[in-house]
């Protein structure tokens, strides 16, 4: 098994690319005190502080990965050097600092869930007919559909090899299960697309599938890089499970009632590709008329519908049950860390839950 020095030992100036990750950072920081939660807010600054190393880490290596000629290997790192927000690797960092450190390990399965999440992306790109990404040109707008399936594809298969050669215990049987996981979401919610009559269940296991999956696996994989009793690792796990949840509710919101320079897509992306999210689905279950609208849209764009649907949502409350049931997911992700013992790490993992359902991206 790899064993070196942790990445806070080595001393040298952030990257730019952890300088990014510092910005998200103080952009949840700056939101946090516009909506006067100044503890929350110092509490992000002192997260940021935790993990700047671990992170530029993290982004070294993802820069480090193959550059080669290939169209493939363009496509990929177009995506993935637009950076983001890399939760899931902050997840991998932080669990594992709840053990014995971010070593080797850990670092290497922080960069393959964030390969696995943009391989994701690059698929979904396609599926979706979608021509930009965080803000920019999509790889299937530069390079092909083609091109970009075969570098998500190609990730794919980066990130496991790295797993496979951590020897980490159970790090890559669960994440082959993950994966499996993921496809089946992507299948169901294939299935499900267009179809106004989609219930909660299945938009529930969607979202366990294709978001929560990953950030389980995040946990986990970070908790046993960092020496964790599987017990333990099983905990942050559902930790991982709860946060995926609510990440995917506050991005549901975002969808509707986001700023868009903010969150990197058009407001109403997600009913344009046919997917019904939780607050569609509440309000279509509490305002007969929302059926209606449903169908127009999903026959054709017409503003006057969009509008009456972003105005059913508000007066249904669907808005805020959608924030309260994510907000409901961060507190249990939260219990899930009454087992350990205090220290910079926990307080760390209590700050991004407590802050997910706060973002604006």
């Amino acid at each position: 098994m790899m064993r070196m020095p942790t990445a806070e030992v080595v001393k040298k100036p952030p990257s730019d690319a952890a300088k990014a990750t510092d910005t998200v950072m103080s952009n949840l920081e700056a939101v946090c005190r516009g909506r006067d939660l100044g503890q929350l807010a110092e509490r992000m600054g002192a997260l940021a502080a935790l993990t700047r190393w671990d992170m530029a880490e993290v982004e070294t290596g993802l820069k480090d990965v193959d550059r080669g000629e290939r169209v493939v290997q363009q496509a990929a790192h177009l995506l993935l050097d637009l950076g983001g927000k890399r939760l899931r690797p902050l997840c991998v960092a932080l669990a594992s600092r709840l053990g014995n450190g971010f070593g080797a390990e850990a670092r290497e399965c922080a960069i393959a869930v964030e390969l696995v999440h943009c391989a994701t992306l690059l698929h979904d790109d396609v599926v979706d007919d979608s021509d930009t990404r965080r803000g920019a040109a999509a790889a299937r707008t530069v390079f092909g559909n083609a091109a970009s399936i075969f570098a998500g594809d190609w990730l794919l298969v980066e990130s496991l090899r790295r797993v496979r050669n951590t020897g980490v215990p159970g790090a890559l049987e669960r994440l082959l299960d993950i994966v499996d996981e993921m496809i089946l979401a992507e299948s169901r919610q294939l299935e499900a697309r267009g179809r106004v009559d989609t219930d909660e269940a299945t938009y529930f296991a969607i979202v366990e599938g294709k978001t929560a999956a990953l950030f389980r696996w995040a946990m986990y994989a970070g908790a046993r890089a960092g020496g964790l009793a599987p017990a333990d690792a099983d905990r942050l796990e559902a930790y991982g499970r709860h946060l995926g949840v609510a990440f995917q509710l506050i991005d549901d919101l975002l969808d509707y009632v986001g700023v868009a320079s903010k969150t990197g897509k058009a407001l109403f992306t997600d009913l344009r590709e046919g997917k019904m999210t939780h607050p569609v689905l509440v309000a279509r279950d509490r305002d007969p008329s929302v059926r209606e609208l449903l169908e127009i849209l999903r026959a054709s764009e017409d503003d006057a519908a969009t509008s009456a649907l972003l105005r059913a949502m508000k007066s249904t409350g669907a808005i805020e049950e959608t924030r309260t049931l994510a907000q409901w997911h961060a507190a249990q992700a939260i219990a899930q860390l009454d087992n350990f013992d205090e220290g910079p790490a926990k307080d760390a993992l209590l700050t991004v839950a407590r802050a997910c359902v706060h973002r604006e991206r």
